[in-house]
């Protein structure tokens, strides 16, 4: 029955109702190029009478959402959504811990539905004319006079320029990286002999320390006027390389002298390098070079330039994104490019996410976790990179906390700009963090690098890297006894030879680096594709090799040439983890007895119904093999695979490998998959 207490209290009853909806909704706000910073952001467009509209920055938005959050988060979080177009910051756009969300009430900053939204460090360039400078035109080829063109950089307020090397200014046009200027413009030449006071011999390897280059032909006579001229090369190992500047030019005696200090292997006959920022070698279109000490950038285009620049631009932040301890923070849809240095940076905290991103010409990495626990890099492109792809590093190794860090279902490609060795597609580091549906290809050198405990590398696919090192791996970790627990699995390893077809690694333990699983995986025309350098206890089973030259290599490096490491460097690093303690010892049993066990020896690893199609797969040697426990392997068999001439290893149902147990590998969910994180870089 209805009182006139029930009709009085209808109406208070109606505004908590209505508070309570207001709460549970998600809060959006807008940020566009047209937008101002004084108006409330509640609006994607600016009104008739331009009296509200959306925000300017994203400086201004996070300012309005620490106000929302004084006021309580609404259960559903708060949600930014920035209009299409390209954003030239004026600095690197930095989150704290109290611009976190909650759990189930995150901060999301999102491209508008269908439209692209550029987050850019670098500024456009305009105002180009043509050379004038005797002086300069003498320097450069008559081919390329009246080609090139300048533009003073100070002028326009840019004075900062960088190193000549990683983390300099770049340039850039139509959103590609042109090329500091060089000789030769593709590949390298070859050091006809080294010479010096500082002689080393490594294992029979010969070189020297002293920096002292003899080169062929009179080309380096043209660059003895330049002040700043640098040499890139591989100067002892194939899979060492550097920048080093030069000191000086013998013409007479054909000999360069590089500056101190000296590459840390040294210099040896047949090496290769190629010389860069020489304006004497500005020669062919897309080249550029920036003279530092009077800001000027001299530039020869690739297509004729407009008044306006038509696409030009020079790099000048050193990051765009910034977020320490932040939590439930996601960045979804946007396009980040031109830094100098790393595009994302991400330290401390919890649960951040970058989703359906495109990352690009970056001076270094595309993303870096530090830290914190479940952040996740999911469904992006990341190409063009100075340095690697992500790096994801979290957890605590003596007390084996896993981090939960996820890089999956990105596309990284065309990396190591710059740093060209130990720049992987993906780096993962700590405890307990996964690598999965990747496709990397085309770099210089490694895909996945790991270190520490407990990760999961599955489900890549990896081809086309290793393409100017030799003795690397596509998947590499090395020297360390303590970092146990890792699987690689399920992944699809195909064409990887090196550099000149020399020969490279699919999955390579280097030196003692063992307790490693490896089962799963198809590997396709990679020369040595499971590789054992010594280590212990490591896992090869239920693999498919598939022509590769000498696929499965085990040799004892501990108890031979490496045999000096192993009362150094390895036992110095068993030491510094509580390998004792009970969680340690209910972990990896095999670890506290392990210095009294043959140390240097390769126990404990066993290869176990493998597949081996083609010749010369065993490369096991003399002193490894009583150590290797081999069982149920098959080669030379036909494995009726579904189609292998259009690489579908999958096995029919006639199989000889189900007979000796051989499981099923998900061959089908390997590499990206289109789930709704990517749809996101579809939509643009």
């Amino acid at each position: 029955m209805w009182t006139l207490y029930s009709v009085r209290i209808l109406p208070a009853l109606y505004l908590v109702f209505i508070s309570f909806l207001f709460q549970a909704q998600a809060i959006d706000l807008h940020v566009a190029s047209q937008g101002n910073d004084a108006w409330s952001g509640k609006l994607a467009e600016t009104g008739k009478y331009r009296k509200d509209g959306p925000f300017a920055t994203l400086e201004r938005a996070r300012q309005e959402i620490r106000l929302i959050k004084k006021r309580g988060l609404p259960k559903e979080g708060v949600r930014v959504w920035i209009a299409g177009g390209r954003y030239e910051l004026e600095k690197t756009f930095e989150l704290a811990k109290e611009d976190s969300g909650t759990p189930g009430a995150g901060i999301v900053y999102q491209a508008a539905e269908g439209q692209r939204v550029i987050l850019t460090g670098g500024k456009n360039v305009s105002g180009f004319e043509s050379v004038t400078d005797a002086g300069v035109l003498q320097r450069l080829l008559p081919e390329a006079r009246g080609k090139v063109l300048q533009v003073d950089l100070k002028a326009k307020g840019l004075t900062d320029f960088g190193p000549v090397v990683k983390g300099g200014m770049e340039v850039f046009f139509k959103d590609k990286a042109m090329t500091l200027a060089r000789w030769p413009n593709e590949g390298f030449v070859k050091i006809v002999d080294v010479t010096g006071d500082q002689p080393v011999d490594v294992r029979g390897t010969k070189g020297n320390k002293s920096g002292k280059l003899i080169y062929a032909g009179e080309r380096p006579s043209r660059w003895s006027g330049e002040s700043h001229g640098w040499l890139h090369g591989y100067w002892f190992w194939d899979w060492s390389d550097s920048r080093q500047a030069i000191e000086s030019i013998d013409v007479k005696n054909h000999q360069i002298t590089l500056k101190s200090p000296q590459h840390s292997y040294g210099y040896r006959k047949g090496q290769w390098y190629y010389a860069l920022n020489l304006l004497a070698e500005l020669d062919s279109p897309g080249e550029w070079y920036a003279d530092r000490e009077q800001g000027i950038l001299y530039f020869w285009p690739p297509e004729e330039l407009g008044k306006a620049g038509d696409g030009v631009v020079v790099s000048v932040l050193p990051s765009l994104l910034s977020m320490k301890d932040v939590e439930n923070v996601s960045f979804r849809g946007i396009e980040f490019e031109m830094s100098r240095g790393t595009a994302i940076k991400v330290s401390g905290g919890k649960h951040v996410q970058v989703i359906g991103c495109e990352i690009r010409n970056t001076g270094d990495y595309g993303v870096v976790v530090k830290g914190g626990e479940k952040h996740r890099i999911l469904g992006c492109d990341l190409y063009a990179l100075g340095n690697g792809g992500i790096s994801i590093q979290g957890g605590e190794r003596k007390a084996l906390k896993p981090a939960g860090h996820e890089a999956s279902n990105n596309h990284i490609y065309d990396f190591g700009r710059w740093v060209r060795m130990y720049s992987p597609g993906v780096w993962v580091s700590g405890v307990g963090n996964r690598v999965a549906h990747n496709h990397i290809h085309d770099a210089p050198h490694q895909a996945i690098a790991f270190s520490g405990n407990d990760h999961v590398i599955e489900l890549n696919q990896i081809h086309d890297v290793c393409l100017e090192s030799n003795d690397a791996g596509a998947i590499y970790a090395g020297r360390d006894w303590t970092m146990c627990g890792t699987v690689v699995r399920h992944n699809y390893l195909h064409d990887i030879t090196g550099f000149e077809n020399r020969g490279s690694v699919g999955v390579y333990l280097d030196d003692l680096f063992g307790s490693t699983k490896i089962e799963g995986n198809v590997f396709y025309r990679v020369t040595r594709a499971a590789f054992i350098g010594g280590g212990r206890n490591v896992t090869i089973s239920n693999n498919i090799f598939v022509d590769c030259d000498k696929a499965l290599h085990i040799d004892a490096r501990g108890l031979g040439w490496a045999s000096a490491s192993v009362p150094t460097t390895m036992k110095k690093r068993l030491d510094a983890m509580p390998v004792n303690s009970e969680l340690w010892k209910k972990r990896y049993p095999h670890l506290p007895g392990l210095w009294q066990d043959e140390a240097a020896a390769p126990k404990g690893n066993v290869v176990a119904k493998n597949l081996f199609k083609g010749k010369n797969w065993d490369d096991i040697n003399k002193t490894s093999r009583p150590y290797v426990k081999m069982e149920n392997n098959l080669d030379k068999l036909d494995f009726r695979f579904v189609d292998a001439a259009k690489q579908d290893f999958r096995l029919q149902k006639d199989s000889p490998a189900w007979k000796i147990g051989f499981k099923e590998i998900p061959i089908q969910k390997i590499g990206l998959q289109e789930d709704g994180n990517r749809a996101l870089l579809n939509k643009k």
